[in-house]
């Protein structure tokens, strides 16, 4: 019989894999489901924070606008699993057609999600997405690959 700590890494991974399926579908109710009502999300784009449920939705709403068709891949995924926190890191891309017909191969962003355990439920509570910046130009590296 697996141990909570498994069982808890499984559901989380569950999680992860619907982030994937919701942003593929461009589906913000299945996204509104992940997160916690009073999360915190340091995304890439302005402002520096975006604080609870429907600051994120818009954020992921915006995306969505600049889509046909979207592709997201989650790479590297390891998690750290406790009794009510876990946290997560990996490398993400968002990639797919855009509305004009362009494909773009997107680029790849470093990814850390924190989740609680709400109600017997792992929802994101926090989340940060950024790349690496080069210092001497003060531009994101957005060319690296994991």
């Amino acid at each position: 019989m697996p141990a909570q700590r498994e069982v808890d890494e499984a559901k989380i991974r569950q999680q992860v894999d619907k982030i994937v399926e919701g942003i593929q579908a461009k589906d913000l109710e299945r996204l509104k489901q992940l997160y916690a009502t009073d999360v915190v999300s340091f995304d890439v784009e302005p402002p520096l924070q975006h604080v609870g449920i429907a600051a994120k939705l818009k954020n992921w709403a915006k995306a969505f606008t600049f889509f046909q068709d979207m592709i997201y891949e989650v790479r590297d995924l390891t998690l750290i699993v406790d009794e009510n926190v876990a946290f997560g890191h990996c490398f993400g891309r968002l990639s797919g057609t855009l509305k004009n017909g362009t494909a773009t191969s997107g680029m790849w962003v470093r990814a850390t999600f924190c989740f609680r355990k709400i109600d017997g439920d792992w929802l994101i509570a926090h989340d940060q997405v950024s790349v690496p910046l080069d210092m001497p130009s003060g531009k994101g590296a957005t060319d690296l690959e994991p």
